[in-house]
């Protein structure tokens, strides 16, 4: 009995190394340290606390700051709930000034003065003879100009001469200097109204006047240019006191994707909406206009594709011009994101009143692209109707050799028109809270055509 008791104890005592051991190689696996997974891309070592290495950029505007602009909540928004088709502002003063004109020129007087073939530069030292004031030329100015001045003082006769140069004069009194130069700066003081503000921009931005700062609070806007940039935006100003109208149009641009392997069966408009709210049919080298009743909008337009295709907005916005003048819409500036179409230009030229014996809008619309022009139309219109252009190939804009997209995708263009009439204050009923609408407000307008 004894030595089995020993076996035993033996045995067991045997076994407890092994639990021993056990436990000790559990202990050393749960120790070994545990490594996140490394890369090796170009011969660095990259991980979690790696910091990243770019290439260095160029010095331009980033995009997003290039894109910033004041005018585009103005600009990009369209509310076709509250779209009034024909409205009427208070006629209010536009001024223009120009900046830099220095100090005033010495009281002198000039009498029977005659300048025959002579330069800007060449004319003024000749007036300026026995006096101790020089000219400096810091632009090129290459008139040559012939004229007399009976009599006046110094500073009319230099304006003048500046003016027949199409030269601008600034004077700098310490050093008895005048600057000439082919360029100045102006400053245009706004009306309130920002559907005027925005037609002159609007209008400015047709005629390539570029680097416009515009200062909302003071309802200012600067610009620079030439003697021919301040003829037009004079002209603009003295159309839109004259004139009395502002044409607007509102603008939803759309992609559709036809959910078949078959174009937009757009026959089927005429079923939809009935013949009389299809006015007329208008073909371009690319594309066809249709000007349709104000039952067809922006909700039922939508509606119907939605029966064929997948509709994607594009880009929304308005713009406006004085009346008779030009203007153009891009899309890319109110695009909701970056796509093919956004190279697309609106262009459009407007005038509001009478056509053969009826009062009409006659505008043309012109879609152009950085390639140039892609298609045009002449649409005359009745206040009220909207502009449906259809038939643009998505695949227009595409510059690949091929592409994902439907060669049925196609761009959709609605266009509403407005008329704005700009108005003496005066002439404006009072004594009523309701607004001239309707029949009332053509009435009226109609009184001023």
């Amino acid at each position: 009995m004894k030595k089995i008791g020993q076996l035993v104890a033996s045995v067991l005592l045997a076994s407890v190394p092994v639990v021993l051991s056990g436990c000790v190689q559990q202990q050393k696996q749960e120790d070994v340290p545990q490594f996140d997974t490394i890369n090796v891309v170009e011969n660095f070592v990259i991980d979690e606390n790696s910091v990243p290495i770019f290439p260095k950029k160029a010095a331009l505007t980033t995009d997003t700051a290039q894109r910033f602009s004041i005018e585009l909540p103005k600009r990009c928004t369209v509310d076709w709930d509250n779209q009034a088709v024909m409205s009427i502002v208070p006629e209010e003063p536009i001024e223009i000034v120009r900046l830099g004109v220095g100090d005033d020129l010495p009281d002198l007087k000039v009498t029977n003065y005659e300048f025959r073939e002579l330069s800007v530069k060449e004319a003024l030292d000749k007036l300026l003879e026995g006096t101790d004031i020089s000219v400096i030329e810091d632009g090129e100015l290459n008139e040559t100009i012939s004229g007399s001045i009976t009599t006046g003082n110094l500073a009319d006769s230099v304006e003048l001469i500046s003016k027949i140069g199409r030269a601008y004069y600034s004077y700098d009194a310490v050093n008895a200097e005048i600057h000439l130069d082919n360029r100045a700066k102006w400053m245009v003081k706004m009306p309130k109204n920002e559907a005027i503000i925005m037609a002159l921009l609007d209008a400015m931005h047709g005629a390539d006047v570029r680097n416009l700062l515009v200062n909302w609070q003071d309802k200012t806007v600067v610009f620079e240019g030439n003697y021919q940039t301040e003829r037009e935006v004079a002209k603009m100003i003295a159309d839109i006191a004259s004139k009395k109208y502002m044409i607007a149009w509102d603008v939803d641009v759309y992609r559709v994707y036809p959910r078949t392997d078959n174009p937009i069966i757009w026959m089927n408009l005429l079923p939809a909406f009935g013949d009389k709210n299809v006015k007329m049919s208008i073909p371009g080298v690319v594309g066809r206009a249709l000007v349709v009743s104000p039952e067809i909008n922006t909700k039922t337009l939508q509606e119907f594709l939605s029966q064929q295709s997948n509709v994607v907005l594009i880009s929304q916005g308005t713009f406006s011009i004085p009346n008779g003048w030009q203007s153009r819409f891009d899309i890319g500036q109110c695009s909701k994101e970056d796509r093919l179409e956004t190279d697309l230009t609106i262009g459009a030229t407007g005038t509001y009143g009478d056509y053969g014996g009826t009062d009409k809008l006659d505008a043309k619309i012109v879609l152009r692209t950085s390639n140039g022009e892609l298609s045009s139309f002449n649409i005359p219109s009745d206040i009220g109707d909207n502009y449906v252009i259809i038939g643009i190939p998505t695949h227009s804009f595409v510059t690949t050799p091929e592409t994902l997209i439907s060669p049925f995708a196609e761009l959709v263009v609605f266009m509403s028109p407005r008329v704005i009439s700009i108005v003496d204050a005066g002439t404006i009923p009072q004594g009523t809270d309701m607004p001239l609408v309707g029949d009332a407000l053509r009435d009226f307008l109609g009184a001023d055509l």
